[in-house]
């Protein structure tokens, strides 16, 4: 799969994000993605490299994101649980790609969910969403600056809202999920649209060699 800058794929992706989360979050596996490229996510020049960052996790408690995920293949993504199609299809083709997969490939990866509403997303919030899905999820959150600052350390702008009225709003936030190696670096990213058949052919390779290009 040829390379893409990163920071060209993250303006690209940031314009998307800007669309309303109630019309931008809607989306089909696209059964075209990557042709015959070994790894079918986005590559992304240069990689991303994890946050040293401590947040707080779906029980209340502390939580060191490069030392709880040391030895594991990490799939991070910025959402928020009121969000409508896109965030839960992301967790839902994930939670259904790591059921096909070998248990030895399964215990080896990590998913976290990091909130980009953290207003509305308490560590309960987070909990309830998250175990609809996998209870081995796990949900991330703080204050707003830290979360803020959390996402400018991704290369992400931090999410913005978008009233809907009556009190209510969506979240306008970066909809892809970023595969970090064990090195702590992401070597792809999975933007909306794609799902289980990526992840099927992705988290094998991640986990057995980390990322080496062809």
């Amino acid at each position: 799969m040829p390379r893409i800058s990163w920071r060209t794929l993250a303006l690209a992706l940031a314009a998307l994000a800007l669309v309303p989360a109630a019309v931008a979050c809607s989306s089909d596996d696209d059964d075209s993605a990557a042709g015959d490229a070994q790894y079918m996510g986005a590559i992304v020049t240069p990689p991303i490299e994890k946050p040293d960052a401590v947040l707080m996790d779906e029980n209340g408690q502390p939580f060191d994101l490069r030392k709880e995920t040391e030895g594991y293949v990490t799939l991070l993504y910025v959402g928020y649980t009121h969000c409508p199609d896109i965030c839960p299809t992301h967790l839902y083709e994930i939670s259904e790609a790591l059921k096909k997969l070998d248990p030895d490939i399964r215990k080896q990866v990590r998913v976290v969910f990091a909130t980009a509403d953290p207003e509305r997303d308490t560590p309960e919030q987070l909990k309830q969403y998250l175990d609809t899905f996998d209870p081995d999820f796990i949900g991330l959150t703080g204050t707003r600056d830290l979360m803020d600052q959390f996402q400018v350390a991704l290369g992400l702008q931090p999410a913005s809202r978008t009233d809907l009225g009556g009190g209510n709003y969506a979240v306008n936030h970066a909809a892809y999920v970023m595969a970090f190696t064990k090195d702590n670096y992401a070597y792809t990213v999975y933007p909306s649209g794609m799902g289980q058949k990526e992840w099927l052919n992705d988290l094998p390779l991640l986990v057995k060699k980390g990322f080496r290009s062809e």
